[in-house]
């Protein structure tokens, strides 16, 4: 399937195994004063910390713009690794560009912009390249050193800026 604005690809964790969830977004200019913020899947007060944090720390801002996030196949995402694809899958719809083919992503975002390594990172990523992805946006500290999981390229970043940088062009 190809790639379509407004969806990014995380490995999240059911129980002890790694599984690849997708995440869609949709933003879109608001009639209202007050525009809405809809989460299914995913708890409605991060996602208002994760827009703050990507307009002070990533320079987007969506505060006139509805945002709708639905984390697909009814899935509930609790952990905090799939702050960086809600992200990217915001950043995504916002612009109407698809992030590059076969890329997944995961990671915390701080309040400050910076990106925390989450548990199982390894894990993660050889479970994303079982499945045939080609290119991983990780937190720097759950990326290995040589930079690459068989063939999945894996790029590690510190800040939030980068990753967008990386993700979206």
């Amino acid at each position: 399937r190809q790639p379509q604005p407004g969806s990014a690809v995380m490995v999240t964790r059911e129980g002890t195994r790694p599984l690849l969830v997708e995440v869609q977004a949709l933003v879109d200019q608001s009639p209202l004063a007050n525009p809405r913020r809809v989460a299914l899947g995913l708890e409605q007060n991060r996602l208002a910390m994760l827009l703050a944090v990507l307009h002070r720390h990533g320079g987007v801002g969506v505060f006139d713009q509805d945002v709708f996030v639905n984390v697909v196949g009814g899935i509930r995402v609790q952990e905090t690794a799939a702050d960086l694809p809600v992200l990217l899958a915001i950043l995504s719809s916002l612009r109407d560009r698809p992030l590059p083919d076969k890329t997944i992503a995961f990671g915390e975002v701080g309040l400050s912009g910076e990106l925390r390594p989450v548990p199982n990172g390894e894990e993660r990523l050889k479970e994303a390249a079982t499945h045939g992805f080609k290119r991983a946006v990780v937190p720097k500290a759950n990326a290995p050193k040589s930079g690459r999981v068989g063939d999945l390229e894996v790029i590690g970043v510190e800040r939030l800026a980068d990753a967008l940088d990386q993700a979206v062009d």
